[in-house]
């Protein structure tokens, strides 16, 4: 089977969150600059602050809480996230796929609502790439208050 250490999970949920959310700022960037205007950008801020809130931010919170309660050290790579986060993932990903190519959306709202989204989803991946940091660095650190015990 395909275990990772317990803190790798992090790292795994750093890079999936990551890659999803520049990928999503690069369409939003990309279709900006024919809307740039200071309500457009609020509006992307705007955005990007209600997801951050709501969801990303709880998302990380959560399932950061999830895998350091593990008390196994190794698990299955897609651990990184519950079913409920894994449906969250494909929903997201099949509406934007399907809004995108159903052309039902305005290429302004796609500037701004996709760079606040993406923005959000990115600091996600970089959150759990600073608590995989953090993990870390407490393992080495009790790894060491152990070593030391025993000299």
């Amino acid at each position: 089977m395909m275990k990772v250490k317990r803190n790798t999970l992090l790292l795994i949920a750093c890079f999936v969150w990551g890659i999803a959310g520049f990928n999503i700022l690069r369409i939003g960037v990309m279709a900006y600059p024919a809307y740039y205007s200071i309500l457009n950008f609020l509006l992307s801020i705007l955005v990007f602050a209600v997801f951050q809130k709501f969801v990303f931010g709880k998302l990380v919170k959560k399932h950061t809480a999830r895998i350091n309660s593990y008390q196994e050290e190794r698990h299955f790579f897609l651990k990184f996230f519950d079913k409920k986060a894994f449906i969250i993932m494909a929903v997201m990903m099949t509406g934007g796929i399907a809004l995108r190519a159903s052309e039902l959306a305005p290429e302004r709202f796609i500037a701004v609502f996709y760079t606040g989204l993406g923005a959000s989803l990115l600091l996600a991946g970089l959150l759990f790439g600073c608590n995989y940091g953090k993990a870390v660095l407490a393992h080495d650190s009790a790894q060491n208050k152990m070593k030391n015990k025993g000299e």
